[in-house]
């Protein structure tokens, strides 16, 4: 959602993680998971507080990898925030809307979207042999599914012949590359063409 208020409104806006996650209760379970479409379509009908109202509430951690910068992950799951109406500093919370929210589907659209409102929200299953990734284009080879995975698609090309998307990872700048990954396009890897999710922002006043 924060990329589509640079690239579409000519605005500068970071939509804020922690309001998503702890007040959109037709989203899914909060800290354990939730459905993308659902919460682009809260963006649309509830609208959601900035960054700098509610911050991110957790501390950065080394995801699937051997930080060099942050500790390990905990291993259970964090509890979910409670919602709060009002910003972390007692302020009233302004919410910034979405203006439509829709579903993309394809390798031709995923690339049209890209190219006419920038990057957007896609899922795939993740894999035992995708948590170590560190380069290269990933292709499902071994392992067994561990669940599903929200992501940011920011662009394609093309390594050694092999077609793939780029995409932003969650898990901070030391996992993959960079935190960053290529996977392979135009086949469907892992369901990462299926179920893409965008939308565009409402004016900024």
């Amino acid at each position: 959602m924060s990329d589509r208020y640079c690239t579409v409104a000519n605005a500068t806006v970071r939509i804020s993680t922690s309001n998503l996650l702890s007040c959109c209760f037709v989203c899914g379970l909060g800290c354990n998971g939730g459905n993308p479409t659902a919460a682009w379509m809260w963006w649309v009908w509830v609208g959601l507080s900035d960054e700098t109202c509610q911050p991110y509430p957790f501390a950065p951690c080394g995801h699937h990898t051997n930080s060099s910068h942050y500790p390990a992950c905990p291993s259970t799951i964090y509890d979910t925030p409670t919602c709060n109406l009002t910003c972390a500093d007692g302020d009233n919370m302004k919410r910034y809307n979405g203006e439509q929210s829709y579903g993309v589907s394809g390798e031709e659209a995923y690339q049209r979207e890209l190219m006419l409102n920038g990057p957007f929200e896609v899922a795939f299953t993740v894999y035992e042999d995708f948590v170590g990734y560190k380069k290269g284009v990933y292709q499902h080879v071994t392992g067994s599914a561990l669940g599903g995975h929200a992501v940011r698609l920011v662009g394609w090309g093309e390594e050694n012949g092999v077609k793939y998307w780029k995409v932003a990872n969650s898990w901070n700048e030391d996992w993959g590359d960079k935190g960053y990954f290529k996977i392979l396009r135009g086949s469907d890897e892992c369901g990462i063409e299926s179920s893409g999710v965008a939308g565009i922002p409402a004016a900024v006043e």
